[in-house]
């Protein structure tokens, strides 16, 4: 009797660790971002396509280059608006932003907008507002000495991965251009 409460005590505990070990794995494959996701299917002819759109100025002359990468998988096609960020030093920062994600900036950027004045009169110390994507990008402001200043962060890590622009309406531009070469490129 006590073997077979060992042996089932046992298997039990063998069942715990194989579904945490699949949880795990699962958890490595959830961080990637939606085109690492999509480009690293096996067995499949991978094909992408770039269409490029006007450089973003920055306020610190920076070389931001953009582009619609359109990528095709078998029978799936997804877009994506990249953005490329070059540093002094050779390095490259790039987001990758999915189409659905896109529209979700477009829309944040108008809150964003809503809220900055209010936060400019309020005249904080320092004051951070922003939206993050699922892929860590993110949009926004901080406001400092009565001045707001926006902002893109391409990459959750690394030095040089911001782009400071002058104002909300060059970021507007920015993604209502993506946004309209990514339905031209849908049709």
């Amino acid at each position: 009797m006590t073997k077979r409460i060992l042996i089932s005590v046992l298997l039990l505990i063998s069942c715990v660790v194989i579904t945490h070990a699949q949880d795990v794995k699962k958890d490595e494959k959830a961080g990637q971002t939606k085109i690492e996701s999509f480009a690293s299917k096996t067995g499949a002819i991978i094909k992408f396509q770039d269409s490029k759109l006007p450089d973003i100025k920055g306020m610190y002359a920076e070389r931001v280059e953009t582009r619609i990468r359109e990528m095709i998988i078998g029978a799936e096609t997804k877009f994506f608006y990249q953005i490329d960020k070059s540093s002094q030093y050779n390095s490259h920062s790039v987001a990758s932003i999915e189409y659905s994600d896109l529209l979700e900036l477009i829309k944040a950027m108008n809150a964003l907008k809503a809220d900055v004045e209010k936060d400019i009169v309020n005249s904080p110390d320092y004051l951070e507002n922003k939206f993050v994507t699922s892929d860590g990008f993110e949009v926004g402001y901080y406001v400092s000495k009565g001045k707001a200043v926006w902002y893109l962060k391409l990459e959750n890590y690394g030095s040089e991965n911001t782009v400071f622009l002058k104002d909300a309406a060059s970021i507007d531009i920015v993604f209502n251009d993506a946004k309209a070469k990514i339905e031209e490129l849908r049709k």
